[in-house]
């Protein structure tokens, strides 16, 4: 699944197309989330791509743990939640 394969684009006043921005959906907690602390040198991306096989559902990690417009890296020992069932997230967004 592509980032924004289902994002609207919007034509600006210049000509310039630029992408709508997006209301994710909520992820919803469970018993079988994980819970980790980061290390040096992670990333939302390789965390994806460790737990979920696909670096590109880094922003299901953001959402859950209400992080906005911040670099993919992370300092080191931030706990993040990462939702164990991550396909009911991306189902919605389709």
């Amino acid at each position: 699944m592509r980032r924004f394969n289902n994002t609207d684009i919007k034509k600006l006043k210049n000509g310039k197309n630029v992408y709508r921005s997006k209301i994710y959906p909520n992820n919803v907690f469970s018993d079988n989330d994980i819970y980790i602390s980061t290390e040096d040198g992670d990333r939302l991306d390789l965390l994806a791509y460790n737990y979920y096989g696909n670096p590109n559902l880094w922003w299901i990690i953001a959402v859950a743990n209400n992080i906005h417009d911040a670099p993919l890296s992370l300092e080191p020992g931030t706990i993040l939640r990462l939702p164990a069932d991550f396909t009911t997230v991306t189902n919605k967004m389709q």
